[in-house]
């Protein structure tokens, strides 16, 4: 049976890219009946589009994304910064399709903000070869790594993620996730939003944030390259899932949006890092 949800939230799939999951998010989508689908973002890498590479698992999503438009979806397309090429299309809606930048809902008498979150980042204002070639390179790493978990698997032991080991021995990396979260949260709350909801950063989280002007929840999508994690708003609350790719199943995130801390998981690379650099 499909899970009835009210918004389901999905951001930087890159499809057209080796490293997307394609097959996974579609198990995702025919999981889920939603009112809302809202992609925030980076869902077509146009930035590292190939003619050579577009697999038929990739079309298999878009065809997907359309047919749950046909059939009641509300469908939302937020540019991101790798789909920025649509953004000569924004406030453009076909049928139950709407492209645009960014998007503003009252959910249950409560304001939310969607936006992809690149706006925040000056490195891909400035210097955007840099930014595709941080884009590129990620690429090979997940390519990479995906070939070292297959022989450590083979071998009987645990999956290594390259990702994270340089994240962590990148001062940089937190630091940018850390200011971008703030930036975040702080527009948020003195625009009087009680939820803004990004991308971007591939970085999963649920946080309620507050400061000496009020308060707000701060949730990122994540990624469908490394964490395959979905928000999804459902009874007035918001819950975030993960993708389990050994049992081919969702497994929920034992946090929702009353908890305080942090969701975090593994990704972000040397190569990706280049483009929050200038």
């Amino acid at each position: 049976m499909k899970r009835k949800v009210d918004i389901v939230v999905l951001s930087d799939l890159h499809l057209g890219t080796y490293g997307c999951h394609a097959k996974e998010i579609l198990h995702y989508l025919n999981s889920v009946k939603p009112k809302k689908l809202i992609l925030n973002g980076d869902i077509i890498d146009i930035w590292q589009f190939r003619k050579r590479y577009f697999p038929k698992a990739h079309l298999q999503i878009i065809k997907k994304i359309l047919a749950l438009a046909t059939k009641g979806t509300r469908v939302y397309y937020i540019t991101g910064n790798h789909d920025e090429k649509l953004r000569r299309f924004s406030d453009t809606k076909m049928g139950n399709i709407h492209i645009l930048d960014k998007l503003v809902l009252n959910l249950d008498g409560k304001k939310a903000w969607f936006f992809h979150g690149d706006v925040f980042d000056a490195s891909i204002q400035h210097t955007k070869w840099i930014a595709k070639l941080g884009g590129w390179g990620y690429d090979v790493l997940i390519l990479f790594n995906r070939l070292v978990n297959n022989v450590l698997q083979s071998l009987g032991k645990e999956k290594y993620s390259l990702s994270k080991k340089i994240k962590n021995s990148v001062k940089r990396a937190v630091k940018f996730i850390t200011d971008f979260e703030t930036t975040a949260t702080e527009l948020a709350i003195e625009n009087g939003f009680d939820f803004v909801i990004c991308g971007h950063i591939h970085q999963p989280a649920i946080r309620k944030v507050t400061n000496d002007k009020g308060s707000c929840l701060y949730l990122n999508s994540g990624d469908w390259i490394e964490n395959l994690t979905a928000l999804e708003y459902h009874n007035e609350q918001w819950k975030l899932y993960q993708y389990n790719s050994n049992t081919h199943k969702l497994s929920a995130m034992n946090r929702s949006h009353t908890d305080d801390a942090d969701v975090t998981t593994e990704m972000l690379s040397a190569f990706q890092l280049l483009q929050f650099s200038s």
